[in-house]
């Protein structure tokens, strides 16, 4: 996968968000005043994963969309991490916005104005940064529109014999449109990372081992996230566990994102299945331990 002594890089595609996160006291008084701290943080999975990746040693060019009021602050929000950006300003649309819940046990639920993403377009991905690309990983929120979905499909179909991974991104979305129009859109990826609940719309069913074997006949390598219970991976009939890493759990939110930055820098560094997955639940456990999805600076 990677082209000898040269440093693997990655080109990540998807979503960039403003995230707002209220880290709850307690639980929501409905109708009346519940204390909490409220935050601003720049995110988006998409992007986060590629801020994860860029933190861990990985070279990362992004393309996303925003509004062009936040291209400088943005761009600079993730070249501070290593990351190569390479967004474009939309004229029209705001940058999307996302209103994350977060309740003392660190679980998190999302309200989301995509904005921007919706307007990716083909032509905000040019052919160069894909031939540069030792590996793509495409946000599944791109495929739940019909701009984007074009964008990152043309991506797929120019990716030249690169393997292509896909994080499914949302349980909530994945029943909106159902499985097998997501099959249908990602087909052909090399590898898929869903969580526990996005696996189980996928395979149809709750049985963690039938979940498994039903998606490793769609992708050729199956990664699935399941927090607290650790993760899984199927590679035909090869099949993986490893535990979760010790973590005090601040905020759940981008600790997903970290898992697959962790699981593919080491994929690309040479790393095996087993080393992948350690690499992985290490950089999650990481992330659930403070606000917000990508790392401070300084920290990770």
């Amino acid at each position: 996968m990677t082209r000898g002594a040269v440093s693997p890089r990655v080109l990540v595609v998807g979503d960039v968000m403003i995230d707002f996160s209220a880290l709850l006291d307690g639980p929501i008084a409905r109708g009346s005043d519940r204390r909490a701290r409220i935050l601003r943080r720049s995110g988006g999975s998409a992007a986060t994963q590629a801020v994860w990746l860029g933190r861990l040693g990985v070279g990362v060019d992004f393309v996303g969309r925003v509004g062009a009021a936040d291209l400088n602050e943005e761009s600079e929000a993730l070249g501070r991490f290593g990351v190569t950006p390479h967004l474009v300003a939309d004229g029209a649309l705001e940058t999307g916005r996302l209103i994350a819940i977060v309740e003392p046990s660190g679980e998190r639920s999302f309200l989301t104005d995509r904005g921007a993403n919706e307007a990716l377009d083909v032509d905000d991905i040019p052919d160069a940064l894909i031939e540069a690309s030792d590996h793509i990983h495409l946000s599944g929120y791109s495929f739940f529109a019909e701009s984007p979905r074009a964008a990152v499909q043309s991506v797929m179909h120019r990716a030249g014999g690169r393997a292509v991974s896909i994080d499914p991104a949302s349980a909530e979305f994945l029943r909106e449109v159902g499985a097998q129009a997501f099959f249908d859109w990602t087909k052909g990826a090399a590898m898929l990372f869903p969580n526990a609940e996005e696996a189980a719309v996928l395979a149809q069913t709750d049985d963690p081992t039938a979940q498994g074997e039903r998606l490793v006949a769609h992708y050729p390598l199956v990664v699935i996230k399941r927090g607290a219970d650790g993760c899984e991976a199927w590679r035909g009939a090869e099949h993986w566990r490893a535990p979760s890493a010790p973590a005090k759990v601040v905020d759940t939110t981008g600790a997903g994102d970290a898992f697959v930055a962790g699981f593919l820098a080491a994929a690309l560094k040479g790393g095996t299945i087993a080393d992948s997955l350690r690499w992985a639940t290490a950089a999650g456990a990481a992330a659930v331990e403070f606000a917000g999805g990508r790392p401070p600076l300084g920290e990770g």
